[in-house]
């Protein structure tokens, strides 16, 4: 309880202390990655002020015994680490649905989880914006193993 206490403290501290640069007001593309399978989704970014946004993610999973379906959305703050290159925090939820089926076994099922996101992006001089994060979920009973998954992806998204 104190390290998420100190963790809490120190986000708060850096949101705070950052320094910010304007951010696009939108952003769309695809952020790919392998969170149990969720090799692809497609991102939405809105602009809810210079260093504020709203990040939503559309993720989906086809493959021989396992079909999935997940929607995420995050609050990120955006901070300037050196001219183009910024890095970004965000906390948020979702859900999603699966459905197993292999062998004759089937099993299918909802499931709710928080999220957390930390990132680094380039904002190139054209309308691209390319980022690289991590994003652990907490809870997702029944399709997660022991209520945690997390993944690395990288996303590619137009601005405009």
């Amino acid at each position: 309880m104190k390290r998420l206490f100190f963790t809490v403290a120190l986000l708060v501290g850096l949101i705070w202390n950052g320094n910010a640069q304007k951010i696009s007001e939108n952003a769309l593309g695809l952020r790919l990655g392998d969170n149990d399978g969720f090799g692809a989704e497609i991102s939405y970014q809105r602009a809810l002020g210079s260093s504020n946004r709203l990040e939503g993610n559309l993720g989906w999973r086809n493959s021989r015994n396992v079909d999935a379906i997940k929607l995420t959305g995050l609050y990120q703050w955006v901070w300037n680490i050196d001219g183009n290159f910024n890095w970004y925090a965000g906390l948020g939820g979702g859900l999603g649905s699966w459905r197993y089926n292999k062998d004759g076994a089937s099993d299918s099922g909802s499931f709710v989880f928080a999220a957390g996101d930390i990132g680094i992006e380039y904002d190139f001089d054209i309308p691209l914006l390319l980022s690289l994060d991590f994003r652990p979920e907490f809870g997702g009973s029944g399709y997660y193993e022991n209520n945690y998954g997390s993944d690395i992806a990288i996303s590619v998204r137009y601005q405009f």
